[in-house]
């Protein structure tokens, strides 16, 4: 065995890449050529078994911990303590792409096999992981898996979970290999990681408008979500003249419009959405009278954040005011922005800059698993360019040359961290 500083000449096989990424796709597949393959189907126990066989046939030690995540292990010359750690997820949200989540995790197989294949041992052990439950699922938990390693989600807290079909999460999770009752022994297991690394595509249009392949992302967005109910009125909408209406529908419409609004006038990031909408009595000839939505704001600092939801709340009573309804609101989700490990971030655009690989450097939009490994360790991201922006949806596409790009930076700056890192 041979130990590597930092060798170009060393790179992934992108066509065994590409090979691996369209076979797990056929896993969940979808009459529109989507994936379907949320955590704890039938698609989703195939294709962890299919992992599972993969991992020990290259020689990993492959363990699932309480989560049911999937860890397999390449042992390091032991001249360093503790583990460099690859990865992402294999679900899916309903007809998905083939890359959100799988990429990140066959990429992270990809560079075990390169270095397998060159001989080369690092001075940490290096590990892939396969996480639970990442995307939205029935059981409402989602990055279920990263929560539950890195101790944010417990075992008492998820005792009596169920989705909607009457199963456990419980139940669940033995049939995959993990338990509740083993939730204990994962706090032993985070104490050995001391890198994480992720790859995913982007899931928006930063690279494609500046024609970069890859980014180097330093940061998470914060993420405020709130339950918005509109009371209004019911009444016949015939006999009901325009003036003496409490319509919540368009009160809410008119609320929805102001958040468009101040986003589109804010040059910050912030980007404010509703997709839920719950209309009631919702009748073709009767005025809504009650409306909930979800209200969501994303920014990169808690200032921006804070900010924008008191600035559009202003406009609601505004609003209410107008159209004589009443709004309530209850805040369910305010997770607070996450800077990712500063020295990783450096030795990334380092190897890039090295590589003479043009990159960005930005925050992701969306949460990740990484978010939650920042909490145990040091964590960074790498994106790789999506075309058209396309995400959560069968056109999810990037190019095998950007895939390729993206990989060998990740696999140099692997071996650099594994230099540089005590």
């Amino acid at each position: 065995m041979r130990n590597f500083t930092n060798k170009v000449d060393v790179q992934i096989n992108s066509n065994r890449l590409l090979s691996d990424i369209h076979k797990y796709a056929q896993y969940g597949k979808t009459l529109q050529g989507g994936v379907t393959r949320p955590s704890f189907s039938i698609a989703d126990h195939d294709v962890r078994t299919l992992l599972i066989q993969e991992l020990e046939s290259i020689g990993l030690e492959v363990n699932i911990d309480g989560a049911a995540n999937i860890w397999g292990i390449k042992k390091g010359n032991q001249k360093k303590k503790g583990s460099i750690v690859i990865g992402s997820h294999l679900d899916s949200v309903p007809n998905g792409g083939e890359y959100d989540g799988p990429l990140g995790v066959l990429m992270a197989k990809e560079i075990i096999q390169t270095m397998i294949d060159h001989n080369i041992t690092l001075n940490h052990d290096l590990e892939i992981v396969s996480f639970t439950a990442e995307e939205t699922n029935d059981f409402n938990l989602s990055t279920f898996g990263s929560r539950s390693f890195v101790g944010s989600l417990t075992a008492d807290k998820l005792q009596n979970i169920y989705d909607t079909k009457g199963n456990s999460l419980h139940s669940e999770l033995k049939k995959v290999g993990g338990d509740l009752n083993q939730f204990a022994k994962m706090e032993e297991m985070r104490k050995s990681k001391k890198v994480f690394i992720e790859l995913h595509i982007e899931q928006g249009k930063r690279l494609e408008r500046n024609n970069i392949a890859v980014a180097v992302i330093d940061k998470v967005v914060g993420t405020y979500r709130s339950k918005v109910k509109v009371n209004g009125e019911s009444n016949h909408s015939g006999t009901t003249l325009m003036e003496d209406r409490k319509d919540a529908l368009t009160a809410t419409a008119e609320m929805i419009l102001s958040i468009e609004r101040y986003c589109n006038n804010i040059d910050n990031g912030v980007v404010g959405t509703v997709g839920t909408l719950n209309v009631s009595p919702n009748t073709a000839n009767i005025i809504p009278g009650l409306v909930n939505f979800i209200f969501e704001i994303r920014g990169s600092s808690e200032e921006q954040i804070e900010k924008a939801i008191q600035t559009i709340q202003e406009s609601w009573q505004s609003i209410a005011k107008k159209r004589k309804v009443n709004v309530h609101q209850e805040v369910f989700l305010n997770q607070k922005p996450v800077d990712l490990d500063y020295d990783l971030v450096h030795i990334l655009q380092k190897t890039a800059q090295e590589m003479s690989e043009p990159y960005m450097t930005f925050s992701s939009m969306a949460v990740h698993d990484a978010a939650h490994m920042s909490t145990i360790s040091k964590s960074v991201m790498i994106f790789v360019k999506s075309i058209d922006g396309k995400s959560h949806c069968p056109e999810e596409y990037s190019h095998a040359d950007d895939i390729e790009k993206a990989g060998n930076l990740m696999l140099q700056s692997i071996l650099k961290i594994d230099q540089e890192l005590v």
